[in-house]
């Protein structure tokens, strides 16, 4: 007894370190598996859930052959089952919801491979095709390695490519390909690219802007080698995508809008839903909600047009914005200083908004084919850009304030900037909830009448005139894809609702209907952040701080919906 006690110590020092050490098992062994995870990923150059948009070749392309998505697929059950290895009860806090995020997304892509994505690399909007010919512009090409890892991309062109359109023609077999309507012109996002000489391609630009360190002859062997493989191998790809897609994906499109007329089609959009709300709504549930949303926010642009003292209808009112040359720039170059102008007066407003701001910038280009997008930065290296449309015509100045909130600050890239700069697994840094980050940037519109925007009433009208387009959205996607909605239909139905142009109108509709379910996003996910955000005020009342609540939504990454409301609740203990 007497050796026992004086060992006391010494026992519960052992009872102790066998303790931490389970723990730091369980803790290290998920981190090995994270990291695991990454290097396949890394190596796949197949990142799930991701945004397309942050896509940079270098190297080879990804493996989209029947074997290399069946490897993928057999990757993901293996790192299923370690995953249910790992004692969760042993995870620190930060662990463990890495653990919960990475345990939702192998579990929705064990999901995917049970549907028709795949059969989709094309929408209205992009494919692999627009998304590999705009990338360079936007890379960054600073040393040897980036060309050399470019001129690989460029050599395995040919073959990635022949892989997506083999996944096309398998759209065709099972009939899950493109409305006819929506898709006549698409040829022309190819054609565009089947130039007659490799300096006039796309992808010839980062071979005109060299560093300064490059020799001449540097330069000269990579122009050189950069005209070979784009003249022997990339725009004969091109070709060979536009004549499949023309002579054969084409004549067998889709007659009916809407996705459910495919069979499987209603079980493939049930699932489009969940991939891109991350919730469980039904198709019927999400119409609903979006007409009630419509009602709510056309009361509020009617109190603006009765404020400005328009005579005429809510109709004839669309038609005067539309029309009327005050509400456009004299001049591209004053649509990009106007932006400029925006987005800067609004970082000098993000400190009294959030604690937590990033280093990384973003800069301003414009965009005749696409409209308004964001693309994140591959790496620290280079900024975020975003793109609008700089032709006055195509780009009203009353919506120009809730444009640039959305798409640059506080929007995404106040939003993918702070994720890319997080301590946290490689996997949470490039996830891309489309509900999370859509949602933000609907949310980033309005709050920017609490940080002195829309002081003019017809630009807050045509802040209302984005939230009700997105609101439309609610109505139209599901009434297309669930409901049996014509195009036309759909069409009719927003234009009515929104300022957009009847070019803008059609452009959008196609849109929905070659994405099913990826327009619900933003709604849904302003709705739930702004859902939180009034159950804190109302925990915190004059407590509320609206820089913590900021930092808390989007300080861990992107997140599906439910996860998000969980940590809401638990850093404010709802």
């Amino acid at each position: 007894m007497r050796n026992l006690r004086n060992n006391l110590p010494l026992l519960a020092i052992a009872i102790f370190s066998f303790a931490f050490n389970v723990q730091a098992d369980s803790n290290s062994d998920l981190e090995l598996l994270l990291d695991e995870h990454w290097q396949n990923a890394q190596q796949e150059k197949i990142f799930f859930r991701t945004d397309p948009d942050a896509w940079k070749p270098s190297g080879k392309l990804a493996d989209f052959s029947e074997s290399g998505i069946a490897r993928r697929q057999l990757f993901n059950s293996v790192i299923l089952k370690k995953l249910s290895q790992i004692n969760v009860s042993e995870l620190n806090t930060q662990n463990l919801m890495s653990y919960r995020l990475f345990k939702y997304e192998r579990e929705f892509e064990s999901k995917y491979y049970q549907f028709q994505d795949k059969y989709f690399p094309i929408n209205f909007l992009s494919g692999w095709h627009t998304y590999f010919a705009e990338a360079p512009a936007n890379m960054a090409f600073l040393n040897k390695d980036d060309y050399d890892g470019f001129l690989v991309s460029l050599e395995d062109f040919s073959r990635f490519n022949q892989e997506n359109i083999a996944l096309l023609n398998e759209g065709i077999e099972t009939g899950f390909v493109h409305h006819c309507e929506s898709f006549r012109e698409y040829q022309q996002s190819i054609s565009k690219h089947t130039v007659a000489n490799a300096e006039d391609s796309a992808l010839f630009e980062p071979f005109t802007r060299f560093p300064k360190t490059f020799t001449q002859a540097q330069k000269q062997n990579y122009e050189k080698r950069a005209k070979t493989l784009i003249s022997k191998n990339v725009i004969p790809a091109y070709q060979e995508l536009f004549d499949f897609f023309t002579q054969k994906y084409m004549p067998k499109c889709r007659k009916e809008a809407g996705i459910r007329s495919v069979e499987g089609g209603e079980q493939y959009y049930a699932y489009a839903i969940e991939y891109y709300t991350t919730t469980s709504l039904t198709a019927e549930q999400i119409h609903k909600l979006g007409l009630s949303e419509v009602e709510r926010i056309k009361k509020e642009m009617l109190s603006i047009i009765e404020q400005v003292g328009f005579e005429g209808s809510y109709a004839e009112f669309l038609k005067f914005l539309a029309e009327s040359e005050q509400f456009y720039a004299a001049s591209p170059q004053d649509v990009m200083e106007k932006t400029a102008f925006i987005t800067q007066k609004m970082y000098g407003k993000l400190p009294s908004f959030f604690g937590n701001l990033p280093r990384n910038t973003f800069t301003i280009k414009g965009s005749a084919s696409r409209g308004a997008f964001y693309m994140p930065p591959p790496d620290t290296r280079t900024p975020g850009t975003y793109f609008l449309t700089s032709v006055p015509s195509q780009q009203p100045l009353y919506n120009l304030e809730a444009l640039s909130l959305h798409e640059a600050v506080p929007g995404h890239h106040l939003q993918n900037a702070i994720a890319m700069e997080l301590d946290l697994p490689e996997f949470r840094k490039t996830l891309n909830h489309s509900a999370f980050s859509e949602g933000w940037g609907l949310y980033s519109e309005r709050l920017g009448k609490e940080a002195g925007f829309y002081e003019d009433p017809y630009s807050d009208f045509g802040r209302l005139g984005y939230e009700m387009w997105r609101a439309v959205r609610l109505v139209v996607d599901t009434g297309i894809h669930s409901f049996g909605w014509s195009r036309q239909k759909a069409i009719d139905y927003l234009a009515a609702r929104t300022a957009l142009t009847n070019k803008a109108v059609a452009d959008q509709i196609d849109r929905y209907i070659s994405w099913p379910g990826q327009a619900l996003s933003y709604k849904i996910g302003e709705l739930k952040i702004r859902e939180l955000r009034e159950r804190v005020e109302k925990k915190q009342g004059v407590d509320f701080d609206i820089r913590a609540f900021h930092d808390t939504i989007i300080g861990n990454g992107s997140l599906p919906l439910a996860v998000l409301e969980e940590v809401v609740e638990e850093k404010f203990n709802l």
